[in-house]
């Protein structure tokens, strides 16, 4: 009786010992009908599928090495690609900078806690952020401090993005109020609000802003017409399109580019061409920026 208990007990151990094992195994086997994306912390982007995870490696089935093992230590963010992010077997990545064409804002916010700093032809510098689903804030400057003293703009640029109806219309307002410092009675700024028809990569958007330089409004509102269209899975077309009246005259400043998407680091590209009765020859001014994501966020937990 005593050997038949022990054996029982024995038995007993044994399968919770198996069942255990087998539980504790399946918390780290993954779906792997599902894509991911792995970057690294040493600058590798990975796609493929989770064969099994834990807290010291991720074994990873890719489709251009086979399965590797990817140390968790040496990962910085691992992404889901959903379906949305594939067409026509290809994957297309996010667009961190869509809430902003050229310069322009668009009616879609950045969302909660995303960042990027922007840089136009090395001067102009502007950071944003996201503080929430709605709004968000950034600021700029044009170091111009740095040429024997010279009057240096600074400025922020709050705004507020309402979805009226989500990933096809977007209304957002808000404002860049800036200084000159340096200068005597050199504040200045727009407020504005624009209305986007489509998606994050597809849209069309109309704004209006009026601006004011030292204290005084303009009489007759600037309007402004983008669009952006996705190409391919890395690119972008961008049109950024002003009316801007005068005391007496207007001028019409219209724009063709695009925008490439290279590893993390956004590339604009494009030229600007004012028209207008007071421009007597053509002019193609030439832009130039990059925009690189701040924000870090860790999809990566167990």
């Amino acid at each position: 009786m005593n050997y038949f208990k022990r054996i029982s007990g024995f038995a007993l151990a044994a399968f919770l010992c198996f069942f255990l094992s087998v539980k504790i195994h399946a918390q780290y086997v993954q779906d792997t009908t599902l894509l991911y994306k792995i970057d690294t912390k040493d600058g590798n982007e990975f796609y493929g599928h989770i064969l099994s995870r834990d807290s010291l490696k991720v074994e990873f089935l890719t489709e251009a090495y086979g399965p590797v093992f990817i140390r968790t230590d040496n990962i910085k963010k691992i992404e889901m690609i959903t379906a949305d992010k594939i067409r026509q077997g290809k994957i297309w990545i996010e667009n961190f900078q869509d809430s902003r064409y050229f310069f322009s804002p668009n009616g879609y916010g950045l969302r909660k806690k995303e960042a990027y700093y922007q840089n136009v032809w090395v001067l102009y510098n502007q950071f944003s952020v996201g503080l929430s689903k709605n709004f968000s804030i950034g600021g700029g400057i044009v170091p111009l401090f740095l040429f024997a003293g010279a009057p240096t703009p600074i400025w922020l640029i709050p705004k507020v993005s309402i979805p009226i109806v989500k990933d096809k219309f977007n209304l957002g307002a808000g404002a860049l109020v800036g200084y000159v410092v340096g200068e005597d009675e050199a504040g200045f700024g727009i407020a504005y609000a624009t209305g986007t028809i489509g998606s994050r990569d597809k849209n069309l958007s109309l704004g209006l802003g009026y601006g004011w330089i030292a204290g005084e409004f303009t009489d007759q509102p600037l309007v402004n017409l983008c669009c952006l269209i996705r190409t391919s899975p890395k690119s972008y077309f961008m049109s950024e399109n002003y009316y801007i009246p005068t005391s007496d005259s207007y001028v019409l400043l219209f724009s063709l580019g695009g925008r490439s998407i290279i590893k993390r680091i956004g590339l604009d590209y494009g030229l600007f061409i004012p028209l207008g009765s007071e421009v007597e020859s053509f002019i193609a001014i030439p832009w130039l920026g990059i925009t690189a994501p701040l924000s870090k966020k860790q999809n990566f937990s167990f």
